[in-house]
């Protein structure tokens, strides 16, 4: 599966959201290592504490059904009902849990540009110096 069709996986997720409180709906879609894809949306909640990124949704299906190596993520988001017009990159949680079941230097994050292109970065140019599961070994 290529960055485009991934993407448009994400764009479909993307129309799931449920964002009533901030307006933004974000998609994502992860594809495994085994060719599976999970797709996610955010989840918002009045508390806002238990809301859910995209990213972390896609990431805890994928997860919770036994996977746990990863290629790469295409994410979108932007005003609900509208096109992205700007990349929209993981938050700092998100990355973090991608540092947890991904090697940063070969696991892909693809972002929509809202201009009809794709920006491709590695997990370890999104979160360097990251603190992973290696970091707890001595």
């Amino acid at each position: 599966m290529d960055d485009r069709q991934l993407m448009e996986l994400a764009r479909q997720a993307r129309q799931n959201a449920y964002c009533p409180y901030s307006g933004f709906a974000v998609g994502a879609a992860l594809l495994g290592a085994d060719g599976r894809v999970w797709q996610g949306c955010n989840v918002e909640n009045a508390a806002y504490g238990p809301s859910n990124c995209a990213e972390r949704t896609a990431f805890f299906k994928a997860v919770s059904e036994g996977a746990r190596g990863f290629e790469r993520i295409a994410i979108c988001g932007g005003p609900q009902g509208a096109k992205p017009m700007r990349a929209t990159p993981p938050c700092g949680v998100c990355r973090q849990v991608m540092a947890e079941f991904c090697d940063p230097d070969r696991f892909a994050v693809v972002l929509e540009d809202g201009r009809g292109g794709l920006q491709r970065r590695t997990l370890a140019q999104l979160l360097p110096l990251g603190f992973g599961p290696g970091s707890l070994k001595p």
